[in-house]
């Protein structure tokens, strides 16, 4: 039989797990399998132009685990690899949960400060099979049954997903590798223990040797399905899925025609695309929120919250922090404003100028950007009599999530300009004299004003 770097060297060329060449963090946690993929990697490292870093979070639960921390940093030093090492200071009370939260953080803090393209994780098959029926037992809808995917986002890669632990161990002991073997893995006061050493070998006396093969069927099932709800999405023009930076948008009037079990699994399956998990119950509920009035919103928890803003349904992540007023400095700028970046430059005024564009003029001098304020009006240009903001930024369809941090350009007390919303009468420039071109795009939307 081939050896293991044989196989994993092959597996890992025609399922292109490490497409383009970079800088990859292997997570090490000194255990076999960790160990074990740290050597398979430097093995393919130079021909798929990988530069290596070494890993190691110490979740500091155990007394001992600066020995092991110790360990992994001389295996980096021996290789001749760089080392990053997370002291996460959790303690023992600490869950699996939240370890695992720390250390995925840690890793992307990594990952974020090495300028990574890859995370290399170690699971094997056999963790695949416990993922699954951990998620089985915790009543995970079926895409969540497709378990860990060899490549997935934030550049994670578990290039071991289709060896065994055994496959592992073997190499490990042949090349003499220095392991560390975590009693935590034998504990079944953990979830995963304990469906390792105690639930996976009662069904297997009953079921037989098959029985990993077929969970693993159930997986495979499961991640089809997913990636054809997924595909489903490019074939609904009428969801108008939008992505954005922090989230995405779709019509809410296709989402109330859809049968509510469709609507369920295409706000799913868009949710995921977004990073967002979305189960079944709270899916339900913004499916339900799809027939509510514009500004009408929900929490999905995790900083995630579904809005309905007029015809559209929004999804987000995270609440806008509140937006402080700049003073604009010298004759030219750039400048960010929550969600817009504002550039300012010297321009002649043209002839005339448009209420809702993205683009004004001002005479020079000072002027600042501000949020919104209670009570203010302005006279629009070519308009007559004062308006609210307020009603303007509703009939210009700005959602009310977002009209708390919008762009206000006033001189003094007088609005000048709202940008895509409103120019102000007041304080036009003559056409053809000297003025301040100011241009305003969405960041997350690069496109949404209209121009390239």
């Amino acid at each position: 039989m081939a050896s293991l770097l044989e196989r994993f060297r092959t597996h890992v060329r025609a399922a292109r797990l490490f497409p383009r060449p970079g800088t990859a963090v292997v997570a090490v946690s000194g255990g076999p399998d960790s160990i074990a993929l740290l050597d398979l990697m430097q093995g393919v490292a130079a021909e798929l132009g990988l530069a290596l870093v070494v890993a190691h979070a110490d979740h500091q639960i155990r007394a001992d685990s600066g020995v092991v921390a110790a360990a992994v940093r001389q295996v980096a030093a021996t290789h001749g690899l760089p080392f990053e090492l997370g002291e996460l200071e959790l303690g023992p009370a600490t869950s699996e949960t939240a370890a695992r939260a720390a250390r995925q953080a840690w890793l992307r803090a990594v990952r974020r400060r090495r300028a990574a393209r890859y995370v290399v994780l170690g699971h094997t098959r056999d963790d695949q099979v416990e993922t699954i029926l951990m998620r089985v037992l915790r009543g995970s809808a079926p895409a969540g049954l497709a378990a860990m995917a060899a490549r997935a986002r934030g550049g994670l890669v578990r290039p071991l997903l289709s060896f065994t632990k055994a496959d592992v161990a073997a190499h490990a002991a042949h090349c003499r590798l220095p392991t560390h073997d975590d009693p935590a893995n034998h504990d079944p006061r953990h979830l995963r223990s304990w469906v390792r050493t105690a639930l996976l070998p009662l069904l297997e006396s009953r079921l037989g040797p098959g029985l990993r093969d077929d969970v693993l069927r159930v997986g495979d099932a499961a991640a089809l399905e997913r990636r054809a709800w997924d595909g489903i999405l490019e074939h609904l023009p009428e969801l108008r899925l939008r992505r954005v930076a922090d989230g995405f948008d779709v019509a809410r009037e296709a989402v109330r025609r859809y049968d509510d079990a469709v609507a369920v699994v295409v706000l799913r399956a868009a949710a995921r695309r977004a990073g967002l998990v979305l189960g079944i119950r709270a899916a339900r509920a913004v499916v339900a929120l799809a027939g509510r009035p514009s500004g009408r919103h929900l929490a999905l928890g995790g900083g995630w919250t579904a809005e309905v803003a007029f015809d559209e349904l929004r999804i987000r992540r995270g609440v806008a922090d509140p937006t402080t007023a700049f003073v604009a400095m010298g004759e030219r700028g750039d400048a960010l404003f929550g969600g817009f970046r504002m550039t300012w430059a010297p321009a002649s005024a043209p002839a005339a100028l448009a209420r809702h564009e993205w683009t004004t003029w001002i005479p020079g001098g000072d002027w600042e950007v501000r949020p919104p304020r209670r009570g203010d009006r302005l006279v629009p240009v070519g308009g007559v009599g004062h308006r609210p903001l307020r009603r303007l930024l509703m009939e210009a369809r700005v959602p009310r999530s977002d009209r708390a941090n919008y762009p206000v350009v006033t001189r003094g007390p007088t609005i000048l300009w709202v940008p895509g919303v409103c120019r102000s009468a007041d304080d036009l420039p003559e056409p053809g004299t000297p003025a301040v071109r100011l241009d305003v795009t969405k960041r997350s939307e690069p496109q949404a004003d209209g121009r390239a």
